[in-house]
């Protein structure tokens, strides 16, 4: 049995399936089949005053300032195929958390725009398989997430004003095999990194799994080349040496050569299916900083892992002499990686004063 008949690549497509459709937003807050559009009140109640019930009666919610809010409860077995999102407010201040098979401790546990790879807050369009931003400000997230009893889906917002949400969760139910692992994300933010300390991506990861992806905002707190620094993965007892050690940053994220066009001799933004990078430059007033966002997927070429996993990188540059400057940027990561449960505790996010950019 395929975990991915119900969709997942074109193939599939023309196979039949165990599966039933189903989905949830505001429409059809519990995603109970026959149970869209009949909405009687709500956020768009008075636009369709004229028209009744069916038309458009609660396109959107509202996120109150500090509170939890719940996107989506589902009875498993099922899959998460789909997530379409379209905030308002500072994308840092959205907290957004999901929870498999009635664990106390969230498996995905990342600010808004950071899961979506774009952790500065500044729209670019982002076009690769699992995660799509497109205009405005539409976030789609296509990584499958299987899960056997319950999914729990929640943001948290702490803007200080009220704000408007609209989301759309497509997913199916149906049988999950075996061997089907969990979706998880974590960040993590340091700023700046301490002199000569290398940056963490992960780590106290238990379980049997794979590692698929890393997203990175970073911020540069010197002049010249920034990424010189490795990344190594520690598997399976790796305790002073990685058995995977990359040879550089911008190779690590599938560039070269510092991202550089060799025609302008400027960095060249690009977005594919695995990997995609973006600048955004100083205005020559109070954006002052270089800073960046990356993102890099392990759709072809996961990192296994079968008892625990570390994930660091490090910032490196120059300085005179031809000799290597270790640097202390403001780093933050979203690591993206499916293991078998339970989730070990993350580390505590940090506070809304430590998530903000300045």
């Amino acid at each position: 049995m395929n975990l991915f008949t119900p969709g997942g690549s074109l193939g599939n497509l023309c196979l039949s399936s165990q599966y039933e459709s189903r989905s949830i937003c505001a429409e059809n807050p519990t995603g109970e089949k026959g149970g869209g559009g009949r909405a009687v009140e709500g956020t768009g109640a008075n636009c369709a005053r004229d028209l009744g019930p069916g038309w458009k009666i609660n396109p959107y919610i509202w996120l109150q300032p500090n509170e939890e809010t719940v996107l989506a409860d589902i009875q498993g077995p099922g899959i998460i195929e789909q997530m379409w999102m379209t905030p308002q407010g500072n994308w840092r201040f959205l907290i957004l958390r999901i929870y498999w098979d009635n664990q106390e401790q969230p498996s995905v546990e990342c600010p808004f725009g950071d899961f979506y790879a774009l952790g500065w807050g500044k729209f670019r369009q982002l076009s690769s398989l699992p995660v799509c931003v497109n205009p405005g400000s539409a976030f789609n997230s296509y990584w499958p997430m299987p899960f056997r009893k319950r999914c729990r889906i929640t943001i948290t917002s702490l803007n200080e004003n009220t704000v408007p949400f609209y989301f759309q969760i497509n997913y199916a139910l149906g049988p999950v095999p075996d061997n089907a692992l969990y979706f998880h994300a974590q960040f993590r933010r340091v700023n700046p990194l301490p002199y000569k300390e290398v940056y963490t991506i992960l780590d106290g990861i238990k379980g049997q799994g794979q590692y698929v992806g890393t997203s990175m905002s970073w911020g540069v707190n010197n002049s010249g080349w920034w990424g010189e620094g490795e990344i190594k993965f520690y598997l399976d007892g790796d305790r002073e040496y990685p058995t995977i050690c990359g040879t550089g940053t911008e190779d690590y994220f599938c560039g070269s050569y510092n991202f550089e066009n060799q025609e302008t001799k400027q960095y060249q933004d690009f977005t594919t299916p695995y990997a995609g990078f973006y600048a955004l430059k100083p205005d020559g007033v109070y954006q002052s900083q270089t800073r960046f966002n990356l993102y890099r997927w392990h759709i072809t070429d996961p990192v296994r892992f079968t008892s625990d996993l570390k994930v660091t990188i490090q910032a490196l540059g120059w300085r005179t002499g031809g000799r290597y400057l270790a640097l202390q940027d403001d780093l933050a990561s979203v690591a993206y990686w499916y293991q078998t449960l339970p989730t070990a505790p993350f580390p505590k996010l940090p506070d809304r004063d430590y998530l903000e950019i300045i």
